[in-house]
């Protein structure tokens, strides 16, 4: 039986930390599921579709195993995702206290839904500081974020400041 995990986020965009996450969840699990989904507590900046274009490029630049899929979600509950895919895991990145705490009630909550786990990952510390919002902030004010993207989310960033 295939042991497959569902690592969601709304990647606006994939940082480098998200990828440590992906990576590692990659060696535990035999399939995973890198689900983006839409934040309705958020104003994105991206696309969905732009968003799994760039981190199909990062997974492919890194050469990261081949058990990774990479999709979206907008429609309906994330465990009606994990039930049609045979997923009993969510994996979650958690940098701080304040994600534990943000997270944790929706753990429960899809637990008790579907019978879908949560596990809480840490991220490799090189990359903790680092989120989604912070890069955007950078990215908007012309600095460099090459430190904290991928390579292709760099280059697209950039481009679209060059425009």
């Amino acid at each position: 039986m295939s042991r497959v995990a569902v690592v969601p986020g709304s990647y606006d965009p994939v940082t480098l930390g998200h990828l440590d996450v992906i990576e590692r969840t990659a060696r535990i699990f035999d399939e995973v599921h890198v689900v983006v989904v839409h934040n309705p507590g958020k104003s994105a900046m991206l696309p969905i579709a732009q968003r799994v274009t760039l981190i199909e490029q990062a997974v492919a630049d890194r050469a990261l195993p081949l058990n990774i899929l990479v999709t979206s979600w907008s429609v309906g509950l994330l465990v009606d995702y994990c039930t049609d895919v045979g997923a009993s895991v969510l994996v979650k990145g958690i940098r701080s206290q304040v994600d534990v705490a943000y997270e944790t009630p929706m753990a429960i909550v899809n637990r008790n839904l579907a019978g879908v786990e949560t596990v809480f990952m840490l991220p490799d510390p090189a990359h903790a500081h680092v989120s989604s919002s912070l890069v955007r902030q950078v990215a908007s004010l012309g600095g460099d974020v090459a430190p904290y993207v991928p390579r292709a989310v760099a280059e697209f960033l950039q481009s679209t400041v060059d425009d």
